[in-house]
């Protein structure tokens, strides 16, 4: 056993410790609950222990001005949180001190808590059948002394200074339809990746397949003739061999095929969804490919080795806040395994795992949706991309987890470099949903085109009266939620332009709009006057806020928490601001709405393929129950409630609106679109018509970057 220190930014007081970097709180080494505004409040007065802090000051550092809520009741509600974490009292405090009519004191004694040890457990290479399995426990701070220098300097936060890099690429490919997935040979002349546009034109031959081409050739070497739903390919260390995750139903797995052209091979059979973009790594040594896989066991994806020469594999190890693990990627030297932690369902962190001997290491924790991670060639560097970074790429070196923000003209996903790092590809790839508004009453009737848009546009909603509508638009460049009459006319925004927003909801009177946006807390619940178009947060005691709803009498506002690792569930609070209390604790839970007769909250659960579920809520919430008769639902946010039944588009017909009766328990087609749906249904209240958002058919190419370095 190798003993190792504990480094963190601790300050104790009597059996609690709090790490005033990261706002944790421990009693007795043991993680206790406490987050949000009181966590916030604990964290200023030990910064000011021994002095008055009054609530003035309180106010101003911690409630600013776009709140929401009456301050003296939710300063008041923090501090009775505290006391009764901390287990303290007014009358007589041992911690927090009260003084009336000014505010408060920390007054408990503060120490820095001694270095703790604990064992370390190795992971060994060779990972024979017989071999026992080897887990790691990861607690928080504990980091292995063979990098203690490094370790010491890795810290995560929300959001860090970041140097800008303006990038030039030029086209890789430029072919019809959809080029993704690039991955570099050894030698960096050639690029492997998968293609949805069939050379040949074959009829009923769409879906992608494995192909190779070389810098300065427009000749493509077709390596596979399997059209799949998504391949995403890993050169061997040789480069005589491309290994590939091919996703295609029940032939779904890991493959392998001579670089030059030949018969494939499969190594093993997998089920995980496109959505994780399933990458794979193949080790420098030749020995293990690294893939993600669906486990059925506790419903998430985790991170396998895969020997491809005996077909045996072993799980890496999952952290107590992972809910998935996806896109490994071994360093080129060998030495260290680099993935995502999925710790919601915005929420991923960035690892890299040590192969031998030592525990998983967190370099950073990012809100947003992965789509690619590679190493620099000196192993410096990770450089990934996400989701909503539509035209950046992020670099953030291991030894700091300082960030550079790599700025290009298109959207930039799934990066690769070169070994020699002179090179770096990437795929950019367009969706671009827009708005559509049909005749219920006459479905075979031409949809319309509402507000058309080279930017993408979704979750759109009516206002109650029907004169209005709400939607979500990039057309400003930054994700943000915008109101427009119903014909599309007098567009305005209503969130904040620099913060990334979404989800919008009227309330029942019409006056106000709710809607989720990212600020540098993290994702929270925001309700903007239609008059005043100013947003000011809702504050509530739960963190992570997401997809909210208005009650019916527009008393309560439902969402849903994405807080990794705490508070995730389906909740409602008070429209003013105030405690929440939690309806659900399924942590897929999401997109919360109220039965026309309030007595019912439904909502999904998990983002795609989702499960509608109800629960009562008059008086106390009852126990909750799956909708019966109700297929799976594409995602999670194409449904939507009126006062008979539910519209929504199944997940094995994502082009098809249905719709269920609440009375006969029968599903009926509506209509048939042209185009997959993409986010966002909403009925008019004279049930008439319907809003909701189409997908253009995704197309891309893999661009390079041929100076990276």
């Amino acid at each position: 056993m190798v003993p190792v220190s504990r480094i963190s930014d601790l300050v104790g007081f009597g059996e609690f410790e709090v790490d005033l970097a990261t706002g944790e709180l421990y009693e007795n080494g043991q993680k206790v609950r406490l987050s949000g505004q009181p966590m916030e409040v604990l964290r200023f007065l030990i910064r000011r222990a021994g002095s008055l802090v009054r609530r003035e000051e309180l106010r101003s550092a911690l409630w600013p001005a776009d709140t929401f809520v009456d301050f003296d009741h939710g300063l008041n509600s923090c501090i009775q949180r505290i006391r009764q974490t901390l287990r303290d009292s007014v009358g007589s405090p041992r911690y927090v001190e009260t003084l009336p009519k000014q505010g408060y004191r920390f007054i408990g004694e503060l120490q820095a808590p001694l270095p703790q040890t604990f064992p370390s457990v190795g992971i060994e290479p060779a990972l024979g059948p017989h071999r026992r399995h080897v887990w790691w426990k990861i607690g928080a701070g504990i980091l292995a002394t063979s990098i203690i220098a490094l370790a010491a300097l890795i810290a995560y936060r929300w959001y860090r200074p970041q140097e800008q890099v303006v990038l030039t690429a030029v086209p890789f490919t430029a072919l019809p339809r959809w080029a993704t997935s690039p991955a570099f040979s050894p030698d960096g002349s050639r690029i492997a990746f998968a293609w949805n546009g069939d050379p040949k034109g074959n009829v009923g031959a769409e879906g992608f397949d494995l192909y190779v081409k070389s810098s300065g050739s427009e000749t493509l070497l077709r390596l596979t003739q399997h059209p799949s739903e998504w391949v995403s390919p890993a050169w061997s260390p040789d480069g005589t061999k491309i290994a590939f995750h091919r996703l295609a139903g029940a032939e779904s797995g890991v493959y392998v095929v001579p670089a030059l052209g030949g018969p494939e091979r499969k190594l093993r059979s997998t089920r995980i969804p496109w959505e994780d973009f399933p990458a794979i790594s193949w080790s420098p040594d030749g020995k293990w490919i690294a893939f993600s896989d669906w486990l059925p066991a506790d419903d998430h994806t985790g991170i396998h080795l895969l020997s491809p020469e005996t077909g045996e594999t072993e799980r890496i190890p999952n952290g107590a806040k992972c809910i998935g693990q996806v896109q490994p990627a071994f360093s080129h030297n060998g030495k260290y395994l680099a993935y995502w932690c999925y710790q919601s369902g915005n929420v991923a962190a960035l690892y890299f795992l040590p192969l031998q001997g030592s525990e998983p290491k967190m370099v950073s924790l990012l809100r947003d949706w992965p789509t690619g991670l590679t190493w620099s060639a000196d192993d410096k560097e990770l450089i990934y991309s996400l989701w909503g970074d539509s035209g950046h790429l992020g670099e953030i070196t291991v030894a700091n987890g300082s960030v550079k923000t790599l700025t290009l003209a298109v959207s930039a996903n799934q990066p690769t470099v070169s070994s020699r790092g002179d090179k770096l590809a990437y795929s950019s790839v367009s969706y671009i949903p827009n708005i559509w508004r049909k005749d219920l009453l006459h479905a075979e009737s031409p949809a319309l085109a509402l507000i058309p848009s080279s930017r993408a546009q979704f979750d759109v909603q009516y206002s109650p009266d029907g004169k209005r509508i709400a939607f979500a638009s990039m057309r400003s460049g930054v994700q943000g939620v915008w109101i427009a009459n119903e014909d599309g006319s007098s567009l305005v925004q209503i969130s904040n332009p620099a913060q990334p927003s979404g989800n919008p909801q009227w309330s029942p009177d019409g006056t106000k709009i709710g809607f989720d946006s990212l600020s540098r807390d993290g994702w929270e619940i925001y309700l903007a006057d239609v008059a005043e178009r100013i947003p000011r947060k809702l504050v509530t005691n739960v963190s992570g806020g997401v997809r909210p709803h208005w009650s019916r009498d527009g008393e309560w506002i439902y969402f849903s928490s994405e807080e990794p690792g705490r508070m995730m569930g389906v909740y409602r609070c008070p429209a003013s601001g105030g405690d929440a209390s939690v309806l659900s604790k399924d942590v897929d839970g999401i997109s919360p709405q109220e039965s026309f007769d309030r007595k019912t909250i439904y909502f999904a659960s998990h983002e795609q393929k989702s499960t509608l579920k109800k629960v009562a809520v008059r008086g106390q919430p009852g126990p909750e129950s799956e909708v019966e008769g109700l297929p799976r639902l594409s995602n999670s946010s194409l449904w939507t409630l009126s006062p008979g039944g539910i519209y929504f588009v199944p997940a094995d017909a994502p082009r098809s609106l249905h719709y269920f009766d609440f009375a006969s328990k029968q599903v009926r087609p509506i209509f048939e679109a042209d185009k997959d749906f993409s986010s966002g249904l909403s009925v008019s209240p004279d049930g008439r018509w319907i809003l909701y958002s189409l997908l253009a058919d995704p197309s891309g190419d893999i661009l390079l970057i041929d100076h990276f370095r």
